[in-house]
């Protein structure tokens, strides 16, 4: 494919530029606060604190950015996509409040007065809705009424409309209510407390308490409850120098715009980082810089001392060590749960958590992923997920500007071991808050993803031009070899093909071969187990296992040739390939791998032929062979590995990785077809073990194959991930593991792939459907701003 190798140069061309301006500078270790997205609403309030000695912006370069980044055709400042319009709201009246203090910037605030009268009305107006959820929230009302009343003392009059007029009523109301029923400090609710909101709050209501807000911020670092906003206005009100200490490092620190909460974890900002590129699918073009960041993090890994530790701090050390846990762990490296499952005996944190929900849901959100990688006898993880899970279920009712809520339905109802990498990158690019990282005070604090987005993008439509391509050449392969004339059982080309580009991310340049060889085997291996279970006689599937066996043919006729053919292409190709590449000849290994399979498939037959009831001993040991992973994974790994050790490939010395996965996908086969298999009087892992108890129900019997395929899940996962168990290359496991979510996708809750229509929708988002529009529309207008 000429395009192929054109568009990839452009996109490593591309990831060079980011490298140098992300790594090469040294950003990202120096300045990490560089990466994440300012806060107009926060560098608004800085930019109004006043020199004492010139009686000028003390930070003028917070008003040069005010003047410098807004949106010149909409008049606003804010985060441009912003959904709901709340957050644009709020900043452009502060930038218009700041601009106006200093009597600079006419046209400027003029604009932004045109956006607030044109959009208030539809942004407030959409929470008296009768299909939206609760009222106004809390810090809108707050926000929005408070730079009001300062905009009109300073002279700044708008053209409401006699219905916006009336929603200002009702929420200086609401705020009236708010402020009688809270009380102005209330340490349980940090960040959330009423005195975080000091900017906007009437001074009626803090001119007796002075002192209570200088003894926070003697308490604190100087800030109040780390709010750039609120300790701006702190700082006016008292000219406290250890709140002028906080901002001037603030300043320093982050001269290209304020973030909603300083300081923030730089180490969690670093994190989050490449937790993006990965979530993006970006691990081809950054995977030095990825590795390298990864080793840093375990030389540097080590328990902290939560015990004498603030709660703040508490929280972005569970944030950042579950983190941490899932990137250590997915890579290798051997980590302990009680590296953040501490907080499970942490009375403080617990609390904290619970009276805190709506801003702590990203830290629960890690901790759930970070239980994904659970090994066997895991206690403390098994505690977590249950605690973290009953947590994020609580979003249902919580404020959604504040909560991920796409990000948690989708964690919840589709566990990560189910999901195809292809697809998650699809949904992680898409996806509004797949930047964000925590909960500042009126928004999510997101990092600034730009170039990222626009990378992934290009690369998603890549390999989507790639894999239609693969498909199409796929599609004629199996009409030459006669495969799509058979009349019989379950037509899957598109589904195998889906299934094996989509669950890796093997290089787009080489690995054409691996993604075809995966998929061809998946189709043989449908064709052929439809034809032992539907159509062939006793006769002819005798007929063709000892074809197999002998690997000679020609005497077959039908479909028992049209599949032999098939097989011998596909294994003479293979071997030709292996051989070119590595140098080693490999037709043997794999004759003798799919000679055992079709023997297990014959075995089946005639223990139903004979009406034979085999133990579940022996029905394992049997069916981990006839599900017939192995006859995809092995070969594959044989074009991956110069030196995949051949021994591993003889029948009865595979890798305990690969047993596991045999016996897995078998099992989870089992438990989605136990019914269909009742019905054609054949004999499942379920049904058995119901028959060798009398008296038990099948959900008794359903729930120990789970049991035994929860176990099972944790030891592979163990053996995949850890090197201690297992001399197969990195490159081998991920493509154990690869396999092992394609059977967790088919057969999570129902059997997926022998529905017609059930995957349909995942094909087209993988294959066909462009990228949402308004995604790239959006980094458009970001790149004309």
């Amino acid at each position: 494919m000429k395009f192929k190798s054109h568009f990839t140069s452009d996109l490593y061309f591309i990831a060079e530029e980011i490298k140098r301006d992300t790594f090469e500078l040294d950003n990202f270790n120096t300045n990490p606060y560089s990466f994440v997205s300012p806060s107009a609403y926060d560098t608004a309030w800085l930019a109004m604190i006043e020199d004492d000695d010139t009686l000028q912006p003390m930070f003028q370069g917070y008003v040069d950015w005010i003047l410098n980044n807004q949106n010149v055709i909409e008049g606003l400042w804010g985060r441009l996509g912003d959904e709901n319009g709340d957050e644009t709201l709020t900043s452009t009246l502060a930038c218009v409040v700041a601009l106006r203090k200093w009597n600079i910037g006419s046209l400027h605030v003029h604009k932004g007065k045109r956006y607030i009268e044109r959009s208030m009305e539809s942004i407030i107006g959409k929470y008296t809705n009768p299909n939206m959820k609760g009222s106004c929230p809390r810090w809108l009302v707050l926000m929005f009424t408070g730079l009001l009343e300062i905009a009109e003392q300073l002279g700044l009059r708008f053209l409401f409309s006699t219905r916006a007029k009336r929603m200002i009523n009702n929420l200086l109301f609401q705020r009236k209510k708010i402020l009688q029923r809270e009380k102005l400090v209330d340490d349980r609710h940090n960040q959330q407390s009423l005195l975080a909101y000091l900017e906007v709050l009437p001074s009626t209501l803090y001119a007796k308490n002075q002192k209570d807000i200088i003894q926070k911020l003697g308490d604190s670092d100087g800030s109040l409850f780390q709010s750039p906003s609120a300790t701006a206005a702190a700082y006016m009100l008292s000219r406290n120098t250890q709140c002028l200490a906080y901002l001037k490092s603030l300043v320093q620190r982050c001269p290209d715009g304020v973030p909603q909460v300083y300081p923030l974890s730089e180490e969690l900002i670093k994190l989050t980082m490449v937790n993006i590129m990965d979530n993006f699918g970006l691990a081809e073009y950054f995977g030095e810089e990825i590795d390298h960041f990864i080793l840093q993090i375990y030389k540097n890994y080590e328990e902290e001392n939560v015990v004498t530790m603030p709660i703040s701090s508490k929280v972005d050390q569970l944030h950042k060590a579950s983190l941490e846990f899932r990137m250590l762990r997915l890579n290798g490296y051997d980590v302990l749960p009680r590296s953040f499952c501490w907080f499970l005996s942490d009375e403080e944190i617990r609390d904290h958590l619970e009276t805190n929900t709506e801003c702590l849901f990203f830290v629960m959100l890690s901790v759930y992923r970070a239980t994904d990688l659970m090994f066997p006898g895991e206690c403390e993880l098994e505690e977590a997920r249950e605690f973290s899970r009953k947590f994020l279920n609580k979003s249902h009712f919580i404020d959604e500007q504040f909560v991920p809520i796409f990000h948690i339905k989708h964690e919840i109802s589709s566990p990560w071991r189910a999901r195809l990498k292809h697809l998650d990158h699809r949904m992680w690019i898409e996806d509004k808050d797949s930047n964000a990282f925590s909960v500042g005070k009126a928004s999510l604090i997101r990092i600034s993803i730009d170039k990222f987005t626009h990378l992934a993008l290009r690369n998603f439509e890549l390999r989507q031009a790639v894999y239609r391509h693969e498909m199409e050449d796929l599609i004629t392969w199996v009409k030459k070899s006669g495969l799509n004339d058979i009349g019989f059982g379950r037509e899957k080309t598109t589904y195998c093909y889906f299934a094996a580009s989509s669950s890796t991310s093997l290089p787009i340049k080489t690995a054409t071969n691996i993604r075809k060889l995966m998929a061809k085997s998946g189709i043989l291996i449908t064709v052929a187990d439809d034809f032992f279970d539907e159509e062939g006689s006793f006769d002819e599937l005798g007929a063709l296992t000892k074809a197999v066996i002998r690997w000679e043919g020609e005497a077959l006729k039908g479909y028992g040739k049209i599949i032999f053919k098939a097989l011998d292409d596909l294994v003479k190709e293979t071997a030709e390939t292996c051989l070119k590449g590595h140098g080693t000849d490999i037709t043997d290994h794999l004759r003798n791998i799919w000679s055992e399979t079709f023997e297990s498939w014959l075995r089946e037959a005639n223990w139903s032929k004979k009406g034979h009831i085999p133990s579940i001993e022996e029905y394992l040991q049997n069916g981990m062979i006839s599900i017939a992973v192995h006859t995809i994974v092995l070969p594959t790994l044989c074009l991956i590995e110069s030196c995949f050790p051949q021994h591993k490939l003889k029948p009865g010395n595979y890798d305990d990785i690969t047993a596991l996965l045999m016996t897995i996908t078998r099992l989870l086969n089992d438990l989605q077809s136990y019914q269909k298999e009742q019905e054609q009087r054949k004999i499942n892992s379920v049904l058995l073990h119901m028959k060798s108890h009398c008296g038990l129900k099948i959900e008794d019997s359903i729930a120990y194959i789970e049991k035994i395929i929860d176990s099972k899940r944790k030891e592979f996962m163990e053996y995949v991930l850890m090197d201690k168990f297992s001399d197969l290359s990195k490159p081998c496991k991920d493509i154990h593991m690869s396999l092992y979510k394609v059977f967790e996708m088919f057969f999570n809750k129902k059997n997926r792939y022998d529905s017609d229509t059930e995957m349909l929708e995942d094909i087209k988002k993988a294959l066909y459907d462009p990228i949402n529009l308004e995604i790239i529309s959006t980094l458009r207008d970001l790149s004309n701003v």
